[in-house]
């Protein structure tokens, strides 16, 4: 991990792959390099942030019309300039980056080293370049050698490959790791999504597994490496632009999309009548709908449980990577409906892969059109939030959300009053948002100073106090803790003492007096309580008033004050809400 673009045409690559590395940097990274291909290679890399990397490297500085680049979050290996990419072979002709795992990289270093091969870092993609050259010292050709070398590759990676004697081309491919192509008049791009090159087209072919593709200047060759045949792919239009990921005048991603989220949730409402209406009337086929999903995804899951169950339907959650151990559960013909913001989880893809051996059918809700887990779905519905920048999710989770409520209305057979309902819920988000952010920074001044927090509620309101302590802890780096307010007394409040805060969430419905007692013990062993409520209680120590509305609403409403308390902790403690530490926001490896 974590990102990879590449670049031939008319233009320096330098600039290009520089400002394709600062598109990625939403995804988590603790090094970067790039390589630029002439009559030798160059490769200049470092390690931290983009711009202090480049402040001593100059990568704009460097010659040549084709160049790779790539942005690394440590799997294999320290973090350290010798692990970071791009990796060459031993006479320093190839250069490789690699987004994934090689699962069997021990097997082949042991192999090379055996032949004469030295290495200079510990990665498991460092094999990839030795591979290629040891294919090439037999006699094949710089593209056989690359397809050769892939066969003998286990695991996932996303792979772009130069060799010095062959300036006019870069190789491309795909295997369980995501790669695009963008087809530009001053040239091609390869690049782990479509953010590096949207500011010069909007032309994207999507590559899928065990596909090599050729890059020069005059175009793209696509190739199956594995049964060795040429292939043809279809050119795809982007809809969104790359302006949508500006920050616009914000200090961070972060603080503009929670304040994107009434646009999110009705972006989520443009769904084709009919299809979104069949979409729901066949979850009623099925005996149970696995969901099947990571982190934030599976808080939404959660609360898209819930509200199946309103329909009769049953739903069965399941974190992505534990999917294994569950796979027996499933019956032919069951469905799983996946979901993830990116559409290129790998828990997820592996999961979707172990389902489908089982005769299972797969639906799936990402954002990203043209991803991996939409291609591998037989039916999908999409976000429609645009590109998500910052690592913690935010604006995407509101999405996720509205569409389980929609699908909930499409059950009944409403869903034109559920647009109408959830339209509502968009314009009350906004004036939540102007009314609570002052206290809710005054809250975060105070929790910046906390060791722990604590974030408990009933029934669906459950699931937003998970994500709610998620999004604390993964920016703040605050310890904070969700769970269910009546398991209080099941051991955590032997951890309360003086001065430790609780989020109650607390809205007027079947479980609030429970659910204020659940507080009040908190408050009784010395713990200050903050209520978030449509009702204010002189019980809580303050309270984040939520608007009122339906009782199955108030999920959606908390959810957006939760996120501003993380983002102003996190601010006000230093971080860079932005680029949280050791957490990527694609996570494209198991």
């Amino acid at each position: 991990m974590c990102g990879i673009v590449g670049y031939i045409g008319i233009n320096e690559a330098g600039p290009v792959l520089l400002n394709g590395l600062r598109k990625l940097e939403y995804r988590g990274y603790d090094s970067a390099g790039i390589a630029v291909a002439g009559s030798e290679i160059t490769v200049r890399k470092g390690v931290g942030g983009i711009e202090a990397i480049n402040a001593v490297e100059d990568f704009a500085s460097l010659k040549g019309s084709v160049g790779i680049g790539h942005s690394r979050w440590a799997t294999h290996g320290r973090v350290s300039k010798e692990n970071a990419h791009p990796h060459l072979d031993c006479r320093k002709e190839i250069a490789v980056v690699h987004n994934g795992i090689i699962e069997n990289y021990a097997e082949l270093r042991e192999q090379l080293r055996a032949a004469g091969h030295v290495f200079r870092s510990e990665t498991d993609s460092e094999v990839i370049p030795h591979l290629i050259e040891e294919h090439m010292d037999d006699g094949k050709t710089f593209e056989d050698a690359v397809k050769k070398s892939a066969k003998k590759l286990k695991g996932s990676f996303a792979l772009l490959v130069l060799y010095s004697k062959e300036p006019d081309k870069l190789i491309a491919l795909r295997n369980e790791a995501p790669l695009v192509l963008g087809i530009a008049e001053e040239g091609v791009f390869a690049a782990s999504d479509c953010l590096p090159f949207l500011h010069s087209t909007k032309k994207a072919i999507f590559m899928n597994d065990g596909e090599l593709a050729v890059l020069s200047k005059g175009g793209v060759k696509h190739f199956d490496f594995r049964k060795g045949h040429s292939i043809q792919k279809q050119v795809q239009q982007i809809e969104w632009d790359g302006q949508s990921a500006g920050k616009e005048g914000l200090p961070h991603f972060m603080l503009k999309e929670i304040y994107e989220a009434p646009a999110a949730t009705r972006n989520a409402l443009a769904q084709e009548a009919n299809f979104f209406q069949a979409f729901a009337e066949e979850l009623k086929k099925f005996r149970k709908v696995f969901l099947l999903c990571c982190g934030t995804s599976y808080h939404a899951a959660l609360v898209g449980k819930y509200l199946l169950s309103k329909n009769s339907l049953e739903a069965e959650p399941i974190i992505a990577s534990e999917f294994p151990n569950f796979v027996e559960l499933l019956k032919e013909g069951d469905l799983v409906l996946a979901i993830s913001q990116s559409g290129e989880t790998a828990d997820v893809l592996q999961g979707i892969k172990r389902a489908r051996e089982k005769g299972a059918r797969i639906f799936s809700i990402v954002n990203v059109v043209g991803s991996s887990i939409a291609r591998e779905s037989e039916k999908t519905i999409y976000l429609n939030c645009g590109p998500e920048i910052g690592v913690a999710s935010t604006k995407a989770f509101v999405a996720q959300l509205t569409l389980f409520y929609l699908v909930h209305y499409a059950l009944k057979n409403e869903l034109e009053k559920g647009k109408e309902d959830l339209k509502e819920i968009s314009n009350l988000i906004k004036k939540l948002i102007e009314e609570s952010e002052p206290q809710i920074k005054e809250i975060a001044k105070d929790f910046a100073k906390k060791q722990h927090v604590y974030f408990i509620g009933r029934g669906v309101n459950y699931p937003i106090a998970l994500e709610g302590a998620l999004k604390l802890k993964e920016i703040s780096y605050v310890h904070a803790e969700g769970m269910p307010a009546g398991e209080l007394k099941h051991g955590t409040l032997a951890l309360i003492e003086e001065g430790i805060p609780a989020v109650v969430l607390n809205p007027k419905d079947g479980n609030y007096g429970d659910c204020l007692s659940n507080g009040l013990e908190i408050k009784a062993r010395g713990g200050t309580i903050i209520g978030v409520s449509d009702l204010k209680n002189a019980a809580y120590d303050k309270t984040i008033l939520l608007p009122q509305t339906q009782e199955l609403f108030y999920p959606l409403l908390a959810t957006v004050p939760l996120q501003l308390i993380a983002y102003w902790t996190a601010v006000e403690r230093g971080n860079n809400p932005d680029k949280p530490r050791n957490l990527a926001k694609s996570v494209t490896v198991k």
